[in-house]
């Protein structure tokens, strides 16, 4: 039996194959292949957010809500339910009531304002740092409410602080409340750093 030998060949057909191949190679790349960079694109807009400064600070700054609780009659019941499980505030960023306006951005004002209590109402809102917000909850903290025309009751707390947030009802519920948070949200998510 005879065994077929591959034809093999010579070192000058090897070395005219080989030029043929470098100079077609050659022949090709005379402009150079652009940066294969795709990828980073895919990686940047993947991977970088960009925003604003005012929106990161503005985001945070709603997410994370200090609250003072400056209960004066029977809406603060309603605001104190707030904050129990069924309600739930802390899914806003709200976990603790402050008791300390210095650790306080929000202050919940809810039932009724005598001139008696107004000075501690001011100065407690004057130790409060910037930024601040303040709720009014109830129709007493509004506008006096049923006892508006007593001599002894503030027709409105806006006549001693101003007011970001009026959250009517006597007493409003514990939703009214959330509304009036969300509504602050939305305030602060309007804000800017830049000084006028």
């Amino acid at each position: 039996m005879e065994i077929e030998r591959p034809e093999i060949a010579s070192p000058h057909e090897i070395d005219v194959a080989e030029a043929s191949r470098i100079e077609k190679l050659r022949e090709s790349c005379q402009q150079p292949i652009p940066d294969p960079d795709s990828w980073l694109d895919e990686e940047i807009s993947r991977n970088v957010l960009v925003t604003t400064v005012d929106y990161v600070l503005d985001w945070a700054r709603s997410r994370s809500i200090f609250p003072l609780m400056f209960g004066l009659a029977c809406c603060a019941f309603e605001m104190i339910g707030t904050a129990a499980s069924r309600f739930d505030i802390s899914r806003f960023g709200m976990d603790i009531f402050r008791w300390s306006p210095r650790q306080a951005d929000l202050m919940i004002v809810a039932g009724t304002l005598t001139w008696k209590m107004a000075p501690a109402v001011k100065l407690v809102y004057d130790q409060m740092a910037e930024p601040k917000w303040v709720i009014a909850m109830g129709a007493c903290a509004i506008s006096g409410g049923t006892f508006r025309e007593s001599y002894s009751v503030v027709p409105g707390i806006n006549r001693i602080i101003p007011v970001d947030v009026y959250v009517p009802g006597c007493p409003p519920r514990p939703e009214g409340l959330i509304y009036g948070i969300r509504q602050i949200h939305g305030k602060i998510g309007k804000e800017t750093i830049k000084r006028a």
